[in-house]
């Protein structure tokens, strides 16, 4: 079998080093970007020589657009505060809910895992060896109740710092735009990149060193030590669900009814101060696209990790106890964390950006760079972390695999990513003819828009759905369930590039709404409006990366899962897992509904508030008076908080009742049913809700000759094309990206209680 080059020792040193790498790097970017002073400076020399850079002076474009200017500075301090605050309350008031729910999951836990063995403290024999004798049951309720309250505590800080850095990053990025649209760029990327660094680090670190502390108690039980792990993927995605559904259900309350009152009633620009919803809006997009987005990815990647790791504990890794190739998991975590430190110097430091067609090339470049340089760091922690040969626990069975094998398992997953992103570009980039096919048919109104764009969303499955086919087909063929768990970690491997890009876009969103706030010039915010629109395609590749490596994940802890109930083969044809089938297709159905609906109505509240304070503030289109903000942020506040509670329980109940009285079978139907279904559905509402935005700003910018026909602003092709948008917006941020957190976290839910399942599940069979 031969042992792997890498000692142990080499590899208790590489992975907390890597992790604090990330996170010093990640430091160094929100330094560079604290470098950027809100407050005005006095007298300072707005044309100094020293200025100079490519060959003219910025202090051209300076001077005209002044500098200087005091009240314009004073003024994004002001509206960055108020959006900071905004942002901060709510998440504090959001994560009161959550730490009620997290504490009474987590006796959940304790209770239903240490009844498997009647709550007693004698070992048992292993579930997978009867020969040897394990810890008893009531560990792992005690271990798996730690890293469940771990993996939550960590994706509340993932979310709450991807929050703060961004509402510190924001007004920064506005007034960087006065110098040029390149200086604008670096600070909105450096912080998306000081949230991509935290996140991965914080992920790998909090991981490592849970595996150590837990490894103290058991010993040489590893079987025992990795199931009680599972529940940190647990917890990150628990906490990542109701992120995703609060925030996403607050965003687009506020958006829709800014947009439908402001755009579309009183003809007034996006984010015009005049618009009471504009702070709400605002602070939407830090509390969905960034805290939710960034708990989401690190609930992908907790998961996908305890995933390969319990099956390696079941495998020649684990039996052999070979540390070095059980961490294999932890090591290309860690080499993703320096690759990605490597490609982001590529944005902000070895190139400089002069033009606007040049952001989206910049921000596609990096998905590139970081993909090919990964494949190479694959190739090099494959080769030194793992023996030749090894075996894989296969349903039952030990499968002989290679270290080339693994190593291509990793990559397929890793390009597989790289394509469903470019493929989710592709259909919701405006540069392509798929939106501006959406953006000429607003040509004959609303309902021809909303036609083309459902039938764009549904298109845009196709290929995704082969590249995750193909992946789980090469992976699953080399190495098992194993394999799949390890593409999908090859595709979040590099996770911190993968946030730096998605974090960029509300970023840049929210610059130009400051900028507009402000009152700068037209110029300005047409340069924040061209980082937005790249910024809106890079979110949407994000959201490809996230359902991809969902749907992955979902599949590797689907198997864990079967393994552990000791199911040897789940065979549609028997009427327990079919009926569980048919019910888990419908479940993402449901689900969306929920989200859809919450969404709605919180968007009739704040359309009457919005219209109500048009109606009875005098003064208030006129600009001599100001609206009443607080009122439309609270309607957001509340409504989300309120809202967010049903579709979380879906969620969370469905695995523990299916298991509990129809049993691991049932389950494993329920569990299929929705992979397949929920796949389908978040990929094809992120891209129509993605083609719907940037049709309509395809119309507004009218950079092209064909765009010009259709605009400008205020025409009847725009004002369809905003309708279409205010449709596409709880689709692309509310219901799209919280499906994937529904596969994984029903998976993983159903993995952690796995025991308990086997040993009590089913009764209603057993009474009849």
């Amino acid at each position: 079998m031969g042992a792997a080059l890498l000692s142990e020792l080499a590899t208790e040193i590489v992975i907390p080093v890597c992790a604090v790498i990330g996170i010093v790097f990640s430091l160094v970017q929100w330094y560079l970007v604290s470098q950027v002073k809100l407050t005005p400076e006095r007298n300072a020399p707005s044309s100094s020589p020293s200025n100079k850079k490519n060959g003219y002076g910025d202090y051209l474009i300076e001077e005209e657009e002044g500098l200087n200017d005091h009240n314009v500075v004073v003024k994004c301090a002001e509206i960055q505060s108020a959006i900071s605050e905004g942002a901060t309350s709510f998440l504090f008031t959001e994560y009161q809910y959550v730490g009620i729910f997290m504490v009474a999951f987590a006796i959940l836990i304790f209770l239903f895992l240490g009844s498997v063995e009647g709550f007693s403290t004698k070992s048992q024999p292993c579930t997978y060896n009867q020969h040897k004798s394990c810890k008893p049951a009531l560990a792992t309720a005690v271990f798996s109740t730690v890293s469940f309250l771990l993996g939550g505590i960590t994706s509340i800080l993932s979310g709450y710092l991807g929050m703060k850095i961004a509402t510190y990053a924001n007004a920064r990025t506005t007034l960087e735009a006065r110098k040029g649209v390149g200086k604008a760029f670096i600070t909105a990327f450096r912080s998306g990149a000081v949230m991509g660094f935290l996140l991965a680090a914080n992920g790998l670190l909090v991981l490592y060193i849970t595996i150590n502390l837990f490894k103290l108690y058991y010993g040489d039980d590893w079987e025992g030590l990795f199931e009680s792990i599972t529940g940190y993927g647990l917890g990150g995605s628990s906490m990542a669900l109701f992120g995703r559904v609060g925030g996403g259900i607050y965003t687009k309350a506020a958006d829709v009814g800014a947009d439908l009152v402001g755009k579309v009633e009183r003809n007034i620009p996006e984010d015009d101060p005049r618009n009471p919803a504009v702070i709400a809006d605002n602070v939407g997009d830090n509390v969905g696209d960034i805290a939710g987005m960034g708990s989401d990815l690190f609930g992908s990647y907790a998961e996908s990790s305890c995933a390969a790791l319990v099956v390696a504990s079941i495998s020649s890794f684990g039996v052999n106890h070979e540390f070095t190739a059980m961490l294999y998991p932890l090591l290309i975590s860690s080499m993703g964390i320096i690759v990605c430190l490597i490609t982001t110097l590529f944005a902000t430091d070895f190139f400089e950006i002069k033009a606007v067609k040049e952001i989206e090339p910049a921000l596609k470049k990096q998905l590139i760079i970081s993909t090919v340089l990964m494949t190479v760091g694959i190739a090099i922690v494959s080769w030194i972390a793992l023996p030749s040969s090894f075996t894989i626990f296969n349903f039952g069975v030990q499968k002989e695999v290679k270290n080339w094998q693994l190593f291509l398992c990793v990559g397929v997953g890793l390009w597989a990513g790289l394509i469903i992103g470019f493929i989710t570009e592709y259909y919701t980039s405006n540069a392509y003819s798929p939106v501006q096919d959406v953006a000429d048919s607003c040509r004959t109104g609303a309902a021809t828009n909303v036609i083309f764009g459902l039938a764009l969303g549904y298109k845009s499955v196709i290929i995704p759905i082969f590249a995750i086919a193909i992946s789980i087909f090469v992976s699953f063929s080399f190495a098992a369930m194993y394999g799949i768990a390890m593409a999908a970690l090859g595709m979040l491997s590099t996770i911190a590039t993968g946030l730096a890009i998605d974090a960029y876009g509300p970023i840049s969103d929210n610059a130009g709404g400051i900028a507009e706030m402000a009152g700068m010039s037209h110029r300005i915010r047409e340069r924040t409006d061209a980082l937005d629109a790249a910024g809106n395609t890079t979110a949407a590749i994000g959201k490809g990366f996230a359902i991809g490596s969902a749907a992955l994940v979902s599949l590797a802890l689907f198997g864990a899962f079967v393994s552990r109930a000791a199911i040897s083969t789940v065979d549609v044809l028997t009427p327990k897992v079919f009926i569980g089938l048919i019910v888990g297709a419908m479940l993402p159905y449901w689900f969306s509904a929920m989200t859809m609906k919450s969404v709605g109505s919180a968007a009739l509240k704040m359309v009457e508030e919005v219209r109500r304070q048009f109606n009875t503030i005098p003064g208030l289109m006129e600009g001599t008076a100001k609206p009443d903000y607080a009122t439309c942020v609270k309607i957001s506040t509340d409504a989300s908080l309120k809202e967010m509670i049903p579709p979380g329980a879906l969620v969370m109940l469905t695995p523990l009742i299916v298991g509990t009285l129809f049993g691991v079978e049932t389950l494993s139907g329920v569990l299929a049913g929705s992979l397949v279904s929920g796949v389908q559905i978040a990929i094809s509402a992120s891209n129509t809700g993605g083609a719907w935005d940037n049709a309509k700003k395809y119309i507004e910018a009218g950079a092209s000759e064909h765009a010009r026909t259709l605009g400008p602003k205020g025409s009847e092709p725009h004002k369809a094309a905003v309708i279409g948008d205010t449709i596409g917006d709880p689709l692309k941020d509310t219901s799209g990206p919280s499906l994937n957190i529904l596969i994984k976290l029903m998976a993983v839910e159903s993995l952690v209680f796995a025991p308990f399942f086997a040993t009590h599940g089913g009764l209603l069979f057993k009474i009849f």
